[in-house]
């Protein structure tokens, strides 16, 4: 029987084959960090992997959890098929469930945010970026990055690919791709654009002007603080149509803003 080389065709498989693919992304580290049963059930039984990725789609969210009824995944992917069949990250995040929750992903009535992309919990926003989070984090992160991104880069070479594309939601994450090897599909004029505007009298500078706590001056030299400046609209348009690649055999390279601190 011939392998699956696309999320699609995996998808065509039972349950059980679509759990045993989906599971080879998840990091061994994570697993005994947290203590998981290789099955991915707790001592009752209770699964903690919930795969939403039905027969006919193209694409699939994984969520694991490190004990039933968590309200957040310890790790979440969304991943899709491009038109060319190659594997597209559209959003892959490592939450620490032991850190302090941040409501940025909704409102007080319980309107979904989509994590500040429709509309802004501005009140939690502003407390998780004094507690040093970034942008689009609801809680603070594993630290496990390298060990997911080297976990990925085997599934998908099991798959017969050795590409991948990213989506970056937010600038710091376009950094932190650029350092782990990735390169510009599309978005790199934008990229450089916002490294000259928060260069030395660079034309982004004069908006960072205490006028909201998200634009302080010191964001000129933050990776972290120049991202929730952008989340903030002081790019004047949102930062999209950023995507990003790259191939297995790539290292870490010199990112774009190579002066800043985080």
């Amino acid at each position: 029987m011939n392998m699956p080389s696309t999320l699609g065709s995996i998808n065509l498989l039972p349950e059980a084959e679509k759990r045993q693919h989906y599971t080879r992304m998840i990091p061994l580290s994570l697993l005994s960090h947290f203590r998981l049963s290789p099955y991915l059930v707790d001592k009752h039984g209770n699964d903690l992997l919930h795969l939403n990725c039905p027969a006919g789609s193209s694409s699939a969210e994984i969520s694991l959890y490190h004990q039933h009824g968590f309200p957040d995944p310890i790790l979440y992917g969304h991943l899709t098929d491009t038109m060319n069949g190659q594997i597209h990250i559209l959003l892959y995040v490592l939450n620490d469930p032991s850190s302090q929750r941040f409501d940025i992903d909704r409102l007080s009535d319980g309107t979904l945010t989509q994590l500040g992309a429709e509309c802004r919990n501005l009140e939690a926003e502003l407390t998780a970026l004094e507690a040093g989070l970034s942008p689009g984090q609801i809680r603070s992160g594993l630290h496990m990055l390298r060990e997911a991104q080297t976990t990925f880069e085997s599934f998908i070479d099991r798959l017969g690919h050795d590409i991948h594309f990213a989506e970056p939601l937010y600038y710091h994450n376009a950094i932190i791709f650029e350092r782990y090897g990735f390169a510009y599909q599309q978005g790199r004029q934008m990229m450089e654009r916002i490294e000259r505007g928060f260069s030395p009298d660079g034309d982004l500078i004069p908006f960072l002007d205490n006028s909201s706590p998200f634009r302080k001056p010191e964001a000129a030299n933050s990776i972290r603080l120049r991202s929730w400046a952008i989340h903030d609209g002081i790019l004047g348009e949102p930062f999209t149509n950023v995507t990003m690649y790259k191939h297995t055999d790539k290292n870490a390279r010199v990112s774009t803003c190579q002066k800043c601190d985080w």
